[in-house]
C-alpha cells in the first residue's frame, strides 16, 4: 500500500492538527541502517498471483528478508509490504501504518491469518485503495473497517494484531497479496481496466521488476 493513499484521505485541517499533537506509536521501530532496496514486482509478475509458501525457518536469512522490507517499503513511500512484492513467495509482510485516529503501527507478521469477522463486526468502508505492486493507480474499495491478524513475529513468537480503520484495509491488503491476490482482483472487470489504464500512464517514483 502506499503512504500517496494516506494522504488523500487528509485535509488540511488534520493534517496541521497531526503536526500538533504527538503521535503514538504501537510496535517498535525498524533499524533502517540494515538492508537493502529491493525492486518491486508489478502486477502480471507470476510471483504476486499464486499463494506464498509458509515460513519455518526462523533466524538471519528471515531477518534479513525483513530488514530490506522494511527500507524497500520506505524507499517507495510505502505504509505496507509482503514479501512477494520484492519477489520472494514466502509468508511475510511488513507495515508501518496510521488509523483513522492517527495512531501509527509498525511491525511485521510472519505466516498471518486473517480472522474471520462475526456479521456484527463486518462494517464496510469504501475507501480509495492502492498498492505498490500496481504503481500510480487507485481505485475505491470496499473492506471491513476492523481486522484481526494472527501470526509469528521475526523470532517465531505468537502475535495478534488489531486495527480499525486505515489500518485494517492495510492488514487486509497485505494478507491478501500472500494469498495471491492483489487489491484491484476485487475489483468489477471496469475498475480493474482502469486502474490499470492509470498505471500505464504513469512512471513509477521507485525501481521495479519489469515483467519478462
Amino acid at each position: 500500500m502506499s503512504e500517496q493513499q494516506v494522504e488523500a484521505v487528509r485535509s488540511d485541517e488534520d493534517r496541521i492538527e497531526e503536526q500538533q499533537a504527538p503521535v503514538t506509536v504501537v510496535g517498535d521501530e525498524p533499524d533502517t541502517s540494515r538492508g537493502s532496496v529491493r525492486p518491486i514486482t508489478v502486477v502480471g509478475n507470476p510471483v504476486l498471483h499464486h499463494p506464498c509458501a509458509v515460513v519455518t525457518e526462523f533466524g538471519a536469512e528471515l531477518g534479513a528478508l525483513i530488514d530490506d522490507m522494511f527500507v524497500t517499503m520506505y524507499g517507495a513511500d510505502g505504509v505496507g509490504l509482503a514479501a512477494n512484492q520484492i519477489g520472494v513467495a514466502q509468508r511475510v509482510f511488513v507495515y508501518d501504518c496510521p488509523d483513522d485516529e492517527g495512531v501509527r503501527h509498525v511491525g511485521v507478521v510472519v505466516n498471518p491469518v486473517l480472522d474471520e469477522l462475526e456479521p456484527s463486526r463486518r462494517t464496510l468502508d469504501e475507501s480509495a485503495e492502492g498498492c505498490l505492486s500496481v504503481p500510480g493507480a487507485y481505485a475505491d474499495l470496499a473492506r471491513p473497517d476492523y481486522a484481526v491478524v494472527r501470526g509469528q513475529d521475526r523470532d517465531g513468537q505468537d502475535v495478534v494484531v488489531e486495527g480499525t480503520g486505515f489500518f485494517a484495509r492495510c492488514l487486509q491488503h497485505e494478507t491478501d497479496h500472500l494469498n495471491g491476490y492483489l487489491y484491484i482482483d476485487r475489483l468489477s472487470k471496469r475498475d480493474r481496466k482502469d486502474a490499470l489504464r492509470q498505471m500505464a500512464e504513469l512512471t513509477p517514483r521507485y525501481e521495479v521488476q519489469p515483467n519478462d
